[in-house]
């Protein structure tokens, strides 16, 4: 067992341990921590806790020290001018014609760096925008492409539920989420229904499909014949989520009617198959072509 402390960087969802080096933390306190890329002002979002040592990725760095006053105001002073570098950062970049939009700019604590999201339609070349972006802040610059449920996650939005989007709520990383998921959950197939705001499949599709994926395959197949308590019958659609089907069998008159049936209640011959019943991935939109920055 290892104690570590969980941190998160900025709007970030994502937690990172860290070795609070024998010093007892509160959640919402403020540390100062070494990362990859550079030093970092981070919250805590997991105080002192035990946690097995095959859930870590050792080493794991140690805090460099609890936030001072000091700290806080330099990290406030940093978000104040991060607005200016993003409005510096258009105005040379129109300059010099490049295609991108800027999403946001991030200092590390020291300032040892300055990080800029863009999105773009294509590849930019931006050589020549970092080389003056260095001479005005004298400091390394990093430009990072990413794509629109990355522009979504850092800005935040609210999506078509009412609710603030999950990848900037709660979700750590981007799940793939794909076209047959929202088949195999019966859901409208138009585009407009089934994507958010960053223009990608939503990502709650992913959250229940297991549940559909398993009883999507205890389901007869549509068009297939099955035993109901009243005969056999042909199978019109089903109801996943109820686990009913909707079954046309013949009456004793000889007409044909459509009645409803559980699925503990149907001999079933065929079953669905997700690979029969749900085409490719790519069917309508497809995944987000970009990763968690």
């Amino acid at each position: 067992m290892a104690i570590i402390i969980g941190v998160k960087f900025r709007t970030a969802q994502k937690i990172y341990y860290f070795d609070p080096d024998g010093v007892p933390f509160d959640e919402h306190d403020n540390v100062i921590v070494e990362t990859i890329h550079g030093v970092e002002f981070g919250e805590v979002v997991v105080p002192n806790k035990d946690v097995p040592d095959e859930e870590l990725v050792a080493p794991l760095k140690k805090i460099m020290r609890k936030a001072t006053d000091s700290d806080k105001s330099k990290n406030e002073q940093n978000l104040k001018d991060k607005d200016e570098a993003i409005e510096t950062m258009k105005e040379k970049a129109e300059s010099l014609g490049l295609d991108m939009k800027i999403v946001d700019a991030q200092f590390t604590f020291d300032r040892h760096k300055l990080l800029f999201f863009f999105t773009a339609p294509g590849r930019v070349d931006f050589r020549e925008l970092v080389k003056i972006l260095a001479g005005i802040y004298k400091t390394r610059i990093e430009l990072r492409q990413i794509y629109e449920r990355d522009d979504v996650k850092l800005r935040g939005s609210f999506g078509p539920c009412g609710r603030e989007c999950c990848c900037a709520s709660f979700l750590p990383d981007f799940a793939k989420v794909s076209i047959k998921m929202a088949k195999i959950q019966g859901l409208s197939l138009n585009p407009q229904k089934i994507s958010g705001v960053c223009g990608r499949l939503m990502c709650c599709l992913k959250f229940e499909n297991d549940y559909y994926n398993e009883v999507f395959k205890l389901m007869p197949k549509v068009g297939s014949t099955v035993q109901t308590p009243d005969g056999e019958g042909t199978v019109i659609s089903n109801d996943i989520l109820k686990k009913i089907s909707s079954i046309k069998v013949q009456t004793k008159d000889g007409d044909f009617d459509i009645r409803q049936y559980n699925l503990e209640d149907l001999g079933i011959k065929e079953k669905q198959t997700i690979e029969e019943s749900a085409g490719d991935d790519d069917d309508i939109i497809p995944p987000s072509n970009g990763d968690s920055y």
